[in-house]
């Protein structure tokens, strides 16, 4: 690194201070070379942006025996912005964790018509990336120091020596600059200029630090990255389905509830269930990824609203048909009316009237049946089953003019779906998705803290007894990450609002589900109690729900569950 020592006439008094501080390098070389090893690796450790600028800051003041500094980085409108300001005589420190606003303004390194801003040290340093040692600020020429003696006027304080320091990264971008005030003599505690070798040390330590905020963005703008892809895919399934769109989004927060609740549990099965921040990271990856598998999956199945929808509701078709039916009864007792009036059976024509409204009537209600057939329901029994086949024979006369069944094979079939809206067939393609979201997560070359992700997102169809898909794992073969999603995944299914077949369940609803499923060892038990014991449901409810589905909830009639530990309310709490 380039650097500029100012010419003063304290020159001499620099020599001088370089002199006696060699006699003392011998024996504080090494402790400095350790203290400076072990910041680099203290700087190489830390996540945190502003944890790391006050610890770059404290570390060359500790090292150095400097009083005060400053640390800037540099702004995308070419400014440097004060990050941390310490001054230990005066008491001061703002920025970094403090939570202090630094109450000046960026210092811009170019003037409204783009020419350097050479007069102060820090832009100067930043500008031409050198170092600028300077043994006494109050009679060095060629610098602007103003500001600092109207500091000095109003704090009693005397800023003398600087050393200004710039910290370009290993490309030779500038990433800030570091400012050390007033060295201090070990042995008598006055302000002394800054030696050759303290200046080494900053610039050596200045790199260090350049390096650590360079690679520390650089994590951040890869991890932005993942994230905004990661955006992209829930807005692709979002864009081809907002049902399951809204789910993408609502999963996630629901079992970052769940785990929060188990990782603040003092007693029972998660007494001793910790996530670190970077597992609670990995968790929520997870959970924005766990239905990426169904951008593959026909938009027609996915928003299947009703029994017999493809690209349209075909009920209307059906519809028509009864038309046609009732259009040629009425043709049928015009001709038997005629018929009989010519006969002189005139005596006929009320029977056959009652008749013809007795047949209308029933059309009507076997409209409305199939109608309400065509809407996903909980279950159908057999008897309702029959019921279509038996509408199934009549026979109407298409457009060609032949006789055919009034059903086809595939209305019937669609028509007597048990449960919801999806045939078998559809059902699996449905499934699919987990199968190909699996897939594609672990095609992905993940780091060391992500490498969970698939496990974690391809689990929350599987069952604690096994029998769920696709790999058929038991319990003890997931982790309680993949079961805390699978609850979640189910409880968003149950109370999602925007489902274009069914209507949200209310709390009640939701939670005897659950408590079914816990008993047909469906979802864990244990993470079913602490769903409830510490209310997540109701957590998420407030956030989510619609304020009719959130009823007060008679926990003893949830079935499996039994009241593991007292809950406290609210008096005025709305459930």
């Amino acid at each position: 690194m380039n650097s500029t020592q100012v010419s003063t006439p304290d020159n001499t008094q620099l020599d001088r201070f370089d002199r006696v501080g060699r006699n003392r390098v011998d024996t504080d070389i090494f402790d400095r070379i350790e203290k400076l090893n072990a910041i680099g690796i203290a700087l190489s450790a830390q996540r945190d942006t502003q944890s790391l600028l006050e610890m770059i800051l404290i570390g060359a003041k500790g090292i150095i025996n400097a009083d005060g500094g400053t640390l800037y980085t540099v702004t995308e409108n070419q400014e440097l912005k004060f990050e941390i300001m310490i001054t230990n005589s005066l008491g001061i420190k703002m920025g970094g964790t403090t939570g202090k606003p630094i109450p000046f303004d960026p210092i811009p390194l170019h003037d409204a018509e783009g020419n350097p801003n050479s007069s102060m040290v820090v832009a100067y340093a930043a500008l031409n990336h050198k170092t600028v040692n300077i043994p006494d600020a109050y009679v060095v020429e060629g610098f602007d120091f103003s500001g600092t003696r109207a500091f000095d006027s109003k704090t009693h304080y005397r800023s003398k020596s600087f050393l200004t320091v710039p910290m370009p990264n290993h490309e030779g971008e500038l990433i800030g600059v570091l400012q050390l005030i007033n060295a201090i003599d070990d042995c008598t505690g006055e302000i002394i200029p800054f030696s050759a070798q303290a200046q080494r040390v900053a610039e050596s330590l200045a790199s260090q630090a350049a390096v650590a905020l360079s690679n520390h963005k650089l994590v951040q703008e890869f991890r932005l990255l993942f994230e905004s892809f990661i955006g992209l895919m829930a807005k692709a399934i979002d864009d081809k389905s907002p049902y399951t769109g809204g789910h993408c989004r609502r999963v996630p927060d629901l079992t970052m509830l769940l785990a929060e609740a188990a990782c603040n549990a003092t007693e029972g099965t998660f007494k001793d269930f910790t996530m670190s921040e970077e597992d609670r990271y990995e968790l929520k990856v997870a959970g924005l990824l766990h239905d990426c598998g169904k951008v593959t999956t026909p938009v027609h199945v996915i928003d299947k609203s009703t029994k017999l929808e493809t690209i349209f509701d075909r009920i209307h078709l059906i519809d028509t048909r009864f038309e046609v039916l009732k259009r040629d009864a009425e043709i049928a007792l015009l001709n038997q009316k005629l018929a009989a009036l010519e006969a002189g059976n005139s005596n006929q024509i009320p029977t056959l009237e009652a008749e013809f409204h007795q047949k209308i009537q029933q059309y009507d209600l076997d409209r409305d049946f199939l109608r309400c057939c065509n809407v996903g329901g909980e279950y159908m029994s057999d008897r309702l089953k029959d019921r279509v086949k038996s509408i199934a024979n009549y026979i109407w006369t298409d457009s060609t003019g032949n006789p055919v069944p009034f059903l086809s094979d595939d209305e019937i079939y669609n028509l007597n779906i048990t449960k919801g809206t999806l045939t078998a067939e559809e059902r699996e393609i449905i499934n699919h998705h987990i199968v190909v979201t699996i897939d594609m997560l672990e095609e992905l070359p993940y780091p060391k803290n992500l490498r969970r992700v698939p496990e974690f997102a391809g689990g929350h169809h599987e069952r604690m007894d096994g029998k769920g898909y696709p790999k058929g794992l038991t319990r003890d073969q997931m982790s309680v990450q993949a079961r805390m999603m699978g609850i979640a995944d189910i409880f968003e299914a149950l109370s999602a609002r925007d489902r274009p077949y069914k209507k949200g369940k209310t709390l009640t609803e939701c939670l005897q589900i659950l408590g079914k499923m816990k008993l047909d060892s469906h979802i864990d038990p244990d993470l079913f109690d602490l769903f409830i014991d510490q209310q997540v449901y109701l957590t998420y409810a407030r956030k989510y729900l619609d304020p009719e589905q959130i009823d007060r909830v008679d926990l003893d009639k949830i079935p499996g569950y039994k009241v593991s530990m007292p809950i406290s309310m609210p008096n005025n709490q709305k459930y």
